[in-house]
């Protein structure tokens, strides 16, 4: 395949991927079959990435990090989407709760929880999303009531990844009816609290090795230094880190539709069919270059929001615009992928077919495509 060069990673990046690459293919891509039908990934896995240094990267030293910037976590998500991994929801414990705590959060919260992330030893999951809300935040209805000393939480939430294994959970809940902010606030919720139950671990389309769960609040008493920066301005905590998810998920999407158009090159040319290789027929030839055009414009596109964020610099519109394009591309060709195996693009053992069912969610979570067109509809 036709790769134009990357200068956005240096030599010691190069180590960096070469010891992601040794971790997902032996201790990541040997399970993930069997964690694909328990639902979950093991705390092991876990400990395991922590051990090399591979969570947390993008943390400073002194609380339990790698003291990269966030270069060193995109190549981690760049080689599990590379063995179709979407199992460990490493990138939202690492790159998404993290930097949470890190910009947020008090002296006191930084130092009890990001270096036990580091190691693996808790793992970390953000509730957002509710049943009734979906993609629109200020519509959450859980509630946070401060009573002395303490938050008294009521409610419940959906689709949060982590939620079966997760140590504690940053939760958004509404802690005012005004309008400061939409009266939101980010708030620690440590499992082992009384009125913390987990739901079922939902059954997904696709992802079925990554641990997504219901969760519900009834009553739970956690004190008022579990808040995660300014009462009542959570929203803009919120608004502030989503620009790195929304990158973080237009990685996940070129590096997942790399792997599939280099299977599906590879499965072209040695399936027969009427006397010659499928690849032989112009029609999948042009596919396929289609594809390869289509994805390198993307990953030259992406590259560049990589470097600006590293440098500050990428803002909310342009981390939309990645998100979409990349996702939409990615359902797109992934599709195409599958359609040139035929029959055998339906079945599950085929890398494409679990890519084609993992990349469907690629277009909701994160915010739905449809807000991210929204979000850039406003700035014309």
């Amino acid at each position: 395949m036709i790769t134009f060069p990357r200068d956005i990673f240096d030599s010691e990046h190069d180590l960096i991927r070469q010891t992601a690459r040794r971790f997902c293919e032996q201790e990541i891509a040997p399970h993930h079959d069997a964690w694909e039908k328990t639902g979950v990934v093991p705390r092991s896995a876990w400990l395991k990435a922590g051990e090399l240094g591979l969570l947390c990267m993008g943390m400073p030293v002194e609380y339990g990090g790698g003291g990269f910037d966030f270069r060193a976590s995109a190549l981690l998500i760049e080689e599990l989407m590379r063995i179709g991994a979407s199992g460990p929801g490493f990138a939202l414990h690492s790159d998404i709760v993290a930097p949470y705590l890190l910009h947020h959060g008090s002296e006191a919260i930084r130092r009890r929880w990001l270096p036990p992330m580091a190691r693996g030893e808790v793992v970390a999951a953000i509730a957002m999303t509710e049943p009734g809300t979906g993609s629109d935040l200020r519509a959450i209805s859980t509630r946070a009531i401060r009573e002395g000393d303490e938050y008294i939480i009521s409610g419940s939430k959906t689709f949060i990844t982590n939620g079966q294994s997760a140590d504690f959970v940053v939760v958004v809940a509404r802690t005012a009816d005004t309008t400061n902010q939409s009266g939101l606030s980010l708030i620690i919720v440590e499992a082992d609290r009384p009125g913390f139950r987990r739901g079922r671990k939902l059954e997904k389309i696709g992802m079925k090795a990554q641990d997504t769960s219901e969760l519900f609040f009834d009553d739970v008493r956690v004190p008022v230094s579990n808040l995660v920066g300014q009462e009542h301005h959570g929203l803009h905590h919120l608004m502030s880190e989503l620009p790195q998810e929304r990158l973080i998920i237009a990685i996940q999407a070129v590096s997942a539709t790399r792997a599939i158009l280099e299977h599906t090159v590879e499965f072209t040319r040695n399936r027969k069919i009427f006397g010659k290789t499928t690849f032989d027929f112009q029609n999948t030839r042009f596919v396929l270059a289609r594809a390869s055009a289509q994805l390198e414009v993307i990953q030259v596109f992406v590259d560049r929001c990589i470097a600006l964020h590293v440098a500050g610099r990428l803002d909310a519109t342009m981390a939309a615009t990645a998100k979409m394009t990349a996702t939409e591309m990615q359902n797109k060709l992934i599709d195409d992928c599958l359609q040139l195996h035929g029959g055998y693009g339906y079945m599950w053992e085929y890398p494409v077919a679990r890519a084609w069912a993992d990349a469907r969610a690629q277009r909701i979570y994160g915010g739905a495509n449809e807000v991210m067109t929204e979000l850039i509809a406003r700035q014309l």
